[in-house]
């Protein structure tokens, strides 16, 4: 079973990572580890590390891109959650669990995501959430 190891990090949807950063940042006091773009995935991301080493983080998405599927979220939904993110040891062998289950998911194959590979859990398999699945580079 590909079971999950913990949650990685939950991933919010903002419209401009600089004017969230004054309430995760200067408000909160989490600083980013590290803000990066993502061309591939046409995002840019704050990560904002919690709880040590083996911590989790909270991820804020900044589309980068007019046509992007993210782009059409925040337009559709706002801002606010987007997406939960819970590590597993092996991704093809969770990808192979999940079609074999009859779960939606959104890939066919694993993709290149910023920490690693991935698949997507569509939201009606998952109670109305995206869940991706991560396997760590």
């Amino acid at each position: 079973m590909a079971k999950p190891k913990r949650i990685d990090h939950v991933a919010i949807i903002v419209r401009d990572i600089e004017q969230a950063l004054c309430f995760y940042r200067d408000t909160l006091g989490i600083e980013p580890s590290e803000v990066k773009d993502v061309p591939s995935e046409q995002v840019r991301i704050a990560f904002l590390p919690l709880g040590g080493p083996a911590g989790s983080e909270i991820e804020l998405i900044e589309p980068t891109a007019e046509n992007a599927s993210l782009n059409r979220f925040l337009e559709k939904r706002g801002e606010g959650l987007h997406h939960i993110c819970l590590e597993v040891e092996n991704i093809e062998a969770a990808l192979t669990e999940m079609k074999d289950q009859g779960v939606p998911v959104l890939d066919e194959q694993p993709r290149i995501a910023a920490e690693g590979r991935a698949i997507f859990i569509h939201p009606k398999g998952a109670n109305g959430v995206l869940l991706e699945l991560l396997e760590k580079a």
